[in-house]
């Protein structure tokens, strides 16, 4: 049973009965369901996974004090921390994880302003750049299993996914760093001798080039120890893993190199044939630099594309 089967069962085995008996007045106004921080809310988790912070446990969520009272969330925190220790064979934990509390009972508003700054899912486009695109995963992921009071459910639909000029620029700034440490740097560094240069190249370009492919899918790229894990559930580009992975755990020898410099080229060609099939750009090259710039051209919002082409990454 993963995480998110498991945070179900002991919902409706003992978080469901607890409410419908305890607190029928508060139902309207409650949501519930398992989303944030750890790789079972992505459905990713394994035996490995459960290592640390792993519990059979879920959230509520309650709207601010005018609506559900202090008194009211005391007695359902008091509630949710006296359900059953153990459910399925798993313990459920006595500390906190680092970072603070995954599950029980939180304020929605105080939830999403901690880990978004935004406490109804409203961002101008400044905050929108600058925050983590990990933190915006990690709101959206997981299941609600009701949501009776709707606050919730609006607030993950704001941020289900970047406004369509932030999705450009940031594409923009992903296609030139692409460009700069993979058709240019690489090879650059290797002629020159430097191979622990060249594999930052390398790496570089393998990390930029994920995210163009995440942001060509519409996908918030999760922390990059999921983001492999997370590449094979894409519609698009999924198929890139093999030579992505080729180029982060190999060498800089001659016909390592070689081997290398073709990948990145069939890597920037895959890319761009998405970027011209989604009409993204008017360049006709193989030159990603030149495809950045044009990407950057079709932004809406004159501020925004005016803005340097890397101020998204």
């Amino acid at each position: 049973m993963n995480g998110l089967d498991l945070s179900r069962a002991f919902f409706e085995a003992h978080g469901e009965p607890m409410l419908r008996d305890e607190f029928p007045d508060l139902l309207p106004y409650l949501a519930a369901g398992l989303f944030g921080s750890g790789s079972e809310c992505f459905g990713y988790d394994d035996e490995v996974s459960r290592d640390h912070d792993f519990e059979p446990g879920f959230c509520l969520f309650l709207p601010d004090e005018e609506t559900v009272d202090r008194r009211a969330a005391f007695r359902l925190e008091r509630a949710y921390a006296k359900l059953p220790k153990e459910f399925a064979g798993v313990r459920r934990a006595v500390l906190q994880p680092v970072g603070g509390a995954r599950h029980g009972v939180f304020r929605t508003d105080e939830f999403f302003r901690e880990r978004v700054g935004t406490p109804d899912g409203t961002l101008s486009l400044p905050e929108w750049l600058a925050l983590p695109e990990q933190a915006l995963a990690e709101v959206t992921n997981g299941v609600l299993f009701f949501d009776n009071y709707g606050a919730v459910s609006a607030i993950r639909e704001k941020l289900s996914y970047f406004p369509e000029d932030v999705r450009l620029k940031k594409l923009a700034g992903s296609l030139l760093l692409m460009g700069q440490s993979g058709q240019y740097n690489y090879r650059r560094c290797v002629a020159h001798g430097e191979t622990g240069a060249a594999q930052l190249a390398a790496g570089e370009f393998v990390r930029n080039t994920l995210s163009a492919i995440f942001l060509l899918n519409k996908t918030y790229q999760p922390y990059y120890k999921w983001v492999f894990r997370a590449l094979r559930d894409l519609p698009v580009l999924a198929d890139t893993e093999e030579a992505l992975v080729t180029l982060l755990s190999s060498g800089s020898g001659a016909e390592e190199a070689a081997r290398n410099a073709d990948l990145i080229e069939q890597l920037a060609a895959a890319v761009l044939t998405e970027v011209h099939r989604q009409s993204l750009s008017d360049a006709t090259c193989e030159d990603l630099e030149k495809h950045a710039y044009s990407v950057n051209d079709h932004i809406a919002d004159g501020n925004l594309r005016n803005l340097h082409v890397l101020a998204a990454v």
